[in-house]
């Protein structure tokens, strides 16, 4: 094994997995294949009851660590993020791959810009075996992105490289959230911190198979709007950031409210209904604001 792989590394890569040795293999081959070789690769298994086990503990370039229990992405990235030694951390879910030239391009970029605290970079999509296009919605953006990441999640976490020191400040995986834990981050990531984009395809992402989060779970914008929640309450936000999230609080607990009443669930449509009246009232707190002006834009 290379000296690179016992001595301290640049980089770590953390990949959380359950039960998808099939496309993990993938994925490990993706790592071993990079052009930058100064880096740990840690996969952590969340409870796998398929093969694997067997097959990382065959590849010696794994620091494989294995949980009896199922807990969730969040805590097995977490964990991954505590043994990390890396001055850079790197993310890869299961099921997504990185070209050759992902570590190197973040690697110089983070080099020749110290002040940046992380960096992530374009993808390939494919989508039941077929590349796909993203839509206008995915837009990605580089700099102050804070508002950007509001309406959805534009940041993949297997395309972003952070530096290790930035988790002591926003914190690392909120692993009360089922699903949106990466949304959630980006946005304490986002409130204070440049962002850079590096435009180029450097991951391949994967989906339309039935294990996605997405699928798992109807109304992914009540995690969201929870997440919004939590950076309401940040002491850093400031007034206008504060009138971002208070515009689209109302935007998607509207919508909830109205998905909750088209599936019989009136109490649930109540409450996102009770909400977005709430945030429509403090946001005409706010000077040269009005829920008025709002409500003609949506």
């Amino acid at each position: 094994m290379p000296d690179t792989y016992i001595n301290t590394p640049r980089v770590s890569v953390v990949i959380p997995t359950y039960n998808r040795v099939e496309f993990l293999e993938k994925a490990v081959e993706s790592v071993l294949l990079q052009t930058w070789s100064n880096w740990e690769l840690i996969v952590v298994d969340d409870g796998s009851t398929d093969d694997t086990a067997d097959t990382m503990q065959g590849i010696p370039q794994v620091n494989f660590l294995r949980f009896e229990e199922n807990k969730g992405v969040s805590y097995a990235r977490n964990r991954g993020i505590e043994i990390a030694g890396g001055e850079f951390i790197c993310f890869l879910d299961s099921d997504d791959q990185w070209l050759p030239e992902k570590l190197t391009r973040q690697v110089q970029w983070m080099e020749k810009n110290p002040e940046c605290s992380a960096c992530y970079t374009d993808e390939i999509w494919i989508r039941n075996g077929v590349r796909v296009n993203p839509m206008k919605k995915h837009r990605k953006y580089s700099g102050q992105v804070f508002r950007n990441c509001l309406p959805l999640c534009i940041i993949s976490p297997s395309s972003i490289m952070m530096r290790r020191e930035l988790f002591n400040d926003i914190g690392v995986f909120d692993e009360s959230l089922p699903a949106c834990e990466d949304y959630d981050l980006w946005l304490r990531l986002t409130l204070r911190n440049p962002v850079h984009f590096i435009d180029e395809k450097l991951i391949v992402k994967t989906g339309g198979h039935s294990d996605q989060l997405s699928r798992k779970y109807w109304g992914m914008d009540r995690f969201r709007v929870y997440a919004m929640e939590k950076v309401m309450k940040n002491p850093g936000i400031s007034p206008e950031q504060k009138m971002w999230v208070l515009e689209m609080l109302i935007e998607k607990c509207r919508i909830l409210s109205y998905g909750y009443n088209n599936n019989n669930k009136p109490a649930d449509a109540s409450l996102f209904f009770e909400k977005a009246e709430n945030y429509a009232a403090e946001l005409t707190t706010i000077p040269g604001k009005s829920e008025e002006g709002f409500q003609k834009k949506i």
